[in-house]
């Protein structure tokens, strides 16, 4: 199941890349993101909005800048509750490095099921 919904993020984030123009797309914190100055990059993860549940970012703005967010499900005929995927689209502001970090959590609840946090060097 876990590898289903790895292949169905590569294939909707090329997708999305396809669609809104080239920038590499990121599904893991482990990938350090190396990236120029006014280049955009995506992060795309796995998350299931019906449940109430949502991936909530926070960047420093005065490197980055959250140009994109959007939720793509991923219907599956006769499934009700299916998952989908949120995507960032962001562009880099200035040289230098920084952290995006990412929670997965309903808004009106403080608990975090998961945390993900990606590195960006900005060169």
């Amino acid at each position: 199941m876990k590898r289903l919904l790895i292949l169905m993020l590569v294939a909707a984030a090329l997708t999305v890349a396809g669609c809104i123009g080239v920038a590499e797309t990121y599904t893991d914190p482990g990938q350090t993101v190396t990236i120029g100055v006014n280049q955009e990059f995506i992060i795309a993860l796995g998350s299931n909005q019906s449940t109430g549940y949502s991936w909530q970012e926070s960047h420093d703005q005065t490197m980055l800048e959250l140009v994109k967010w959007n939720y793509e499900e991923q219907a599956q005929e006769g499934v009700v509750g299916a998952g989908g995927i949120e995507y960032f689209r962001f562009k880099a502001l200035k040289t230098g490095q920084t952290e995006i970090t990412l929670v997965y959590q309903r808004l009106w609840e403080e608990e975090i099921l998961e945390q993900k946090v990606f590195t960006v060097y900005v060169k």
